[in-house]
């Protein structure tokens, strides 16, 4: 599609759907690099704030994260914020449903309205609503099992752990999970809840894909704080006060903890979008969808090839890549300017195991884990000072940027019709529709 139509007085609508890492990266971006008199830039997310995900495992554990409101980190951008969860998607007629909401926390709506459901028109979408946790479909998780994939999530596991303690009679948690979500939930609770049992679930050895320096170093970071590791199984089911395992065992439970993994919402499925088999957007090396140009998916939503030739994690640093790949793209594409190819790299992990110790790992061009590896007290403060610079660029998106606004190539498109867009499901499996 081309910039312009040779209408005039119309502006490129750009819609970002999703303001984590990666979305309110690039809404900002954008908003600083592109003429507004031109662009119309449109963030939609179904919080207020903006939630620090890599933390979520502290704030369940019971220690205060800072949520910057996104009305402040949109501030003088020009950027507008619709408070609204995403329904469904139809890149045909190029349009979003949406679900309005007041936020989770109980602010007013960023644009003043009334709230009900609508839809948005867009020329340039940036596809950026993230993961949630998976279930795998294991019986129980949905209705007796806690996550710190979202903010809501984590706090209502805060909430269930303060009780535990305010009992005062040692009650016990399990984290089933072994990638790194579960190893820094399990340990960061029992760091700083000691009164509670802590027993970690893992389906294969623990720390399996780290060396065998950094797994020792593990295995001892469990044992100093007193979590207790089993190897080689799974959850079967979750049910009310207790965990089956695949090997028979029950675990006695009076807070099951799910981090066994991340999906996707089925929003791009649904829509038509060519995605992968876990439903991730695919796309090409500027985060472009394959199959519609109009489209750009970015953080845990994209199923991009990394420079390794290996697809990349989801991750934080994914959404970085990701990110910037997108924005420097869409620039480019918008003012008639060369498409550029940033770098896409995946270079380790990084894993805090309490707050006074982690594991940082490096890995090699095909993902393997280098010998080498850095632990303790060091590690600890490389991946506290990460996630400082993560939530600050996050939080400044138009920082350090050229401020010279870039004009559009052409006139900008005619406005779409609004068509209603078919329904999707959403996490409860209740229809919705725009």
């Amino acid at each position: 599609m081309s910039p312009r139509s040779g209408m005039s007085g119309m502006k490129h609508r750009i819609v970002v759907l999703g303001a984590g890492y990666a979305g309110a990266y690039v809404a900002g971006t954008l908003a600083r690099r592109l003429d507004v008199a031109e662009v119309g830039i449109t963030v939609v997310n179904a919080e207020p704030d903006f939630v620090q995900r890599l933390r979520l495992h502290q704030l369940a554990a019971g220690q205060e994260i800072s949520a910057p409101p996104l009305a402040d980190v949109f501030a003088g951008t020009g950027v507008r914020l619709r408070l609204a969860r995403v329904t469904a998607v139809d890149p045909e007629r190029r349009v979003v449903a949406i679900a309005e909401s007041d936020g989770a926390s109980g602010r007013g709506r960023g644009d003043g309205g009334s709230g009900g459901d609508g839809a948005i028109t867009y020329d340039t979408l940036v596809y950026a609503l993230g993961s949630r946790g998976a279930t795998h479909g294991v019986p129980g998780v949905t209705q007796h099992a806690f996550d710190v994939a979202a903010r809501s999530s984590a706090l209502r596991l805060r909430a269930c752990l303060d009780g535990l303690d305010a009992r005062g009679d040692g009650g016990s948690v399990v984290v089933v999970g072994d990638g790194l979500t579960g190893i820094e939930t399990a340990t960061e609770i029992a760091e700083s809840r000691p009164g509670l049992s802590v027993t970690l679930v893992a389906r294969r050895e623990l720390g399996a894909p780290l060396s065998a320096g950094a797994r020792g170093h593990l295995r001892r970071a469990c044992d100093r704080l007193g979590v207790t590791v089993l190897e080689h199984t799974g959850a079967a089911a979750v049910e009310a006060g207790r965990v089956l395992c695949v090997d028979g065992s029950v675990l006695a439970s009076d807070a099951t903890v799910w981090t066994a993994g991340f999906a996707v919402a089925p929003i791009a499925a649904t829509a038509g979008l060519d995605v992968a088999a876990d439903g991730r957007i695919v796309v090409d090396r500027t985060m472009r969808s394959v199959s519609h140009p109009d489209v750009y998916a970015v953080g845990d939503s994209a199923h991009a090839i990394g420079d390794s030739g290996l697809p990349l994690p989801m991750s934080c640093a994914s959404a970085g890549y990701t990110g910037r790949q997108a924005t420097a793209a869409i620039v480019a594409r918008l003012t008639g300017g060369k498409v550029t190819h940033t770098g896409l790299e995946y270079v380790g992990n990084h894993i805090s195991l309490g707050r006074l110790d982690g594991v940082l790992q490096m890995v090699d061009h095909d993902a393997k884990a280098k010998p080498r590896f850095l632990g303790g007290r060091k590690a600890a403060r490389i991946k506290a000072g990460i996630l400082r610079m993560s939530l600050w660029t996050t939080s400044h998106p138009t920082f350090g940027l050229p401020t010279r606004r870039h004009r559009l190539a052409t006139a900008p498109p005619a406005p779409t019709t609004k068509a209603a867009v078919r329904p999707v499901e959403n996490a409860n499996g209740e229809a919705t529709r725009g």
